[in-house]
């Protein structure tokens, strides 16, 4: 009997390890949703720019986490607020430890974990490149992404995930509203706010200028790409997966995503239509993004409906977010970033109070404002500093030649661009 509970504890054990890696995997590949979605909405010029920060963001966050932010967020804290320092990953679960059982026993690897956060990481980081696109110098957003995966992320992590001071708080965030997609605007809202808005975007006399993207194809491709990622995102923070009522409950959190999703585009285009005349693509495909970030905090718990509803309140507050900052805050975010992340990583956060049982509205306010305080202080303290010493900003000629010339010295789009002699 005990070799036959000791193959059920392994082969639970490796169950839940290989569905781990494989939610991770469909992360990771968020990374090329975020790339083929920021290098639609940007102009051709600096395609290749856009491209090179978001292949190498995703390897900085792999190695900075590796090194010293996994440890940060679920190493042995010194207190609920200040977290220990270590470095590397260090060995895996033995078989023992695993065939103990028990509830401290462990029943994932945990180089799966590892693998698992990093990609959130990178995904948090990836929010943060399409706000400062067209006009930040590439080393500078590299020397920023370096600080951001390797120590600010990692600590406010460590306060909910790593049970820290927010958790104990009671403060829920079952997949990342606000650890990881709030925490992403909040940066990008900082380093925004320092870089200014792109040439040509606002007129002396207060008129928003149009900027649109080159390319609504890969714009698309990379929301359905980003829809796709979301399912591991959320179903993957279930965690497990080997018996019936988790299998249940990452079966609920897929419909819930999707519901979500679908519900944010219909709602961002319908309110697009009323208000512009016209059906607006990149609201829609804003829309579905927010919705997805809507239900990241609490796929679980709302039914299928009422996650479709909390999904179609997000496109909503989109579309009326990426107005309202580009005309009357005048923060120039060509993808929209810091209002699908941001602002509706907030209503995500609120919305686990329509559902959960367990939430607080209290709890879940003391979230929002102790992650974004931390997040836009450190992250205005970096950018100030990269600021100072290196500048952030590409020269007005660099600008208006591109940045893939400037920067990278290619062009995505060699045969379509022509340049004004000056």
């Amino acid at each position: 009997m005990e070799n036959v509970a000791g193959d059920i504890l392994q082969t639970k054990y490796a169950l839940d390890t290989f569905y781990f890696l494989v939610m991770g995997a469909f992360v990771m590949w968020m990374a090329a949703g975020f790339s083929m979605l920021e290098a639609g909405l940007v102009r051709t010029k600096n395609t290749a720019e856009i491209l090179t920060k978001n292949i190498i963001l995703y390897s900085i966050a792999c190695v900075m986490f590796m090194l010293v932010g996994y440890n940060i967020m679920y190493g042995e804290a010194i207190s609920s607020i200040i977290p220990g320092l270590s470095f590397g990953l260090g060995i895996d679960n033995d078989v023992a430890a695993v065939l103990a059982g028990g509830e401290d026993a462990p029943y994932y690897s945990k180089l799966s974990d590892f693998f698992f956060q990093v990609v959130f990481v990178a995904t948090a980081m990836s929010i943060v490149s399409g706000a400062v696109a067209e006009r930040m110098k590439l080393w500078a957003f590299f020397a920023f992404a370096i600080v951001m995966t390797g120590f600010i992320y990692p600590v406010q992590g460590m306060w909910k995930w790593g049970g820290g001071f927010l958790d104990a708080a009671g403060f829920l965030d079952f997949a990342g509203s606000g650890v990881v997609h709030m925490t992403g605007a909040a940066a990008a809202l900082a380093g925004v706010l320092l870089l200014g808005a792109r040439k040509g975007k606002y007129g002396k006399d207060g008129s928003v200028n149009a900027i649109p993207g080159a390319n609504l194809p890969l714009a698309t491709l990379g929301t359905f790409i980003l829809w796709l990622g979301w399912f591991g995102f959320n179903g993957g923070s279930e965690l497990k997966v080997s018996d019936v009522a988790e299998a249940n409950a990452v079966a609920m959190v897929f419909v819930n995503t999707n519901m979500a999703a679908a519900g944010g585009s219909i709602a961002a285009l319908i309110l697009a239509r009323l208000w512009f005349g016209k059906a607006d693509l990149t609201m829609a495909l804003n829309g579905a993004l927010a919705g997805l970030v809507s239900i990241t905090a609490e796929p679980l718990t709302p039914s299928p409906e009422l996650a479709t509803l909390i999904g179609g309140i997000g496109g909503l507050l989109v579309v009326a977010s990426i107005i309202f900052m580009d005309t009357k805050l005048k923060v120039d975010d060509p993808v929209g970033a810091i209002s699908v992340h941001g602002v509706v990583g907030i209503w995500g956060l609120l919305a686990v109070c329509l559902s959960n049982p367990d939430a607080s509205l209290a709890s879940q306010l003391l979230g929002i404002a102790v992650i974004f305080t931390w997040v836009f202080t450190t992250s205005f303290i970096v950018w100030f500093a990269v600021k100072s010493v290196f500048g952030i900003r590409v020269s007005e000629e660099e600008e208006y030649e591109g940045l893939d010339v400037g920067e990278c010295g290619l062009e995505a789009y060699p045969e379509f661009m022509t340049r004004s002699k000056r």
